[in-house]
């Protein structure tokens, strides 16, 4: 699905990037309260540790209170409760007007310190002055901690602990619990109405779209689109589209993947390769959105275009049951309206 300069389409990129790496290990945070970080207590007295998806165990003297994180994270946890102890983000986080990017969520953008917005952009000296105790991020590749750049990684990883997420090659309910399970142990309440609301809604909505699947038979096109390619994601690696495959989405395959699996990318002649019915469009700021894609004759003779049948997909998805639901509605929504064209 993403390649870093190639529009990010590349989980390095196009975040496709996947790898999980044992979530098997489930968290280990212990302190005050034993089993969920240092304690509910603000003042983050007593020690803190966590197991991360590398299992790596991060132990501290004290819940973290200076926490540095890429803004899919950032958005996550505070949808989970995590509101004051995020200081800097990094990643796509504000659009050129200084809006929100809507990889932003609900994060309030203006209370954290911004360490750079595109890819590549880490500002080292920025994070160093922040005094970072922890810096999270998500993992599509084993190993690989998202948006870090590789050419100052080492510098990074010396001033803080990381903790690393998995979130590709595994069903989008695993980063969802882990980030979940990173919340409380940093000091959240996963029984908050705000939170149990927002498991509510998206244990609804998938209900939904597991009946409306049944009646609805809707072929979907999980891609994306650049200048100069149109890429077809895999739903048997990106998380959030094995999910829906899960529920009985049915979802066009690419025969021939690009090298780690996310998505196949085609030239525009060829971008009526496969047939279908609604296309689930990303819809992240680096990437063309339909009205950009008008002088793409290929793009304009697909069927679901015709259709008027494209609706737009969150590729990079909130790990969270709020970032989730909405998700789920919309496409539901889409195939429900949806009429058969292929």
């Amino acid at each position: 699905m993403r390649q870093a300069r190639a529009l990010h389409l590349s989980r390095r990129g196009l975040l496709t990037a996947g790898g999980a790496l044992g979530l098997g290990a489930l968290v280990t945070a212990c302190g005050d309260n034993g089993g969920s970080g240092s304690g509910g207590d603000d003042s983050g007295g007593g020690s803190w540790s966590f197991t991360d998806d590398r299992e790596k165990k991060i132990s501290l003297d004290s819940r973290p209170q200076h926490i540095v994180a890429y803004i899919g994270a950032a958005a996550a946890l505070y949808d989970f409760g995590i509101e004051k102890q995020i200081t800097g983000v990094f990643g796509p986080t504000t659009l050129k007007n200084g809006k929100p990017d809507v990889q932003a969520g609900d994060f309030p953008v203006d209370r954290a310190t911004s360490l750079g917005n595109t890819w590549g952009q880490f500002n080292v000296e920025k994070y160093a002055s922040l005094s970072p105790d922890l810096l999270i991020t998500n993992m599509f590749d084993p190993g690989a901690l998202f948006y870090i750049p590789d050419d100052s990684k080492k510098k990074i990883l010396q001033l803080a602990p990381s903790a690393a997420i998995s979130t590709g090659r595994i069903s989008m309910l695993e980063p969802i619990k882990r980030y979940a399970a990173l919340a409380e142990a940093l000091g959240a309440d996963l029984k908050a109405k705000k939170v149990t609301d927002a498991k509510a809604r998206f244990e609804k909505a998938t209900e939904t779209l597991r009946k409306t699947v049944k009646s609805h038979k809707i072929k979907v096109m999980a891609c994306s689109a650049s200048a100069d390619l149109f890429y077809v994601s895999n739903p048997k690696i990106n998380a959030d589209l094995i999910y829906f495959s899960e529920l009985g989405v049915d979802f066009v395959v690419p025969e021939k993947p690009d090298k780690g699996g996310y998505f196949e990318s085609l030239s525009w002649e060829n971008a009526d390769k496969y047939d279908a019915d609604v296309l689930f469009l990303d819809n992240r700021t680096a990437t063309l959105q339909p009205k950009a894609l008008t002088s793409k004759p290929t793009w304009s003779k697909l069927a679901a275009v015709k259709a008027g049948q494209i609706t737009p997909w969150s590729s990079e998805p909130r790990f969270s049951y709020a970032g989730a639901a909405p998700l789920v509605e919309s496409l539901t929504k889409a195939i429900q309206d949806a009429k058969k064209v292929s």
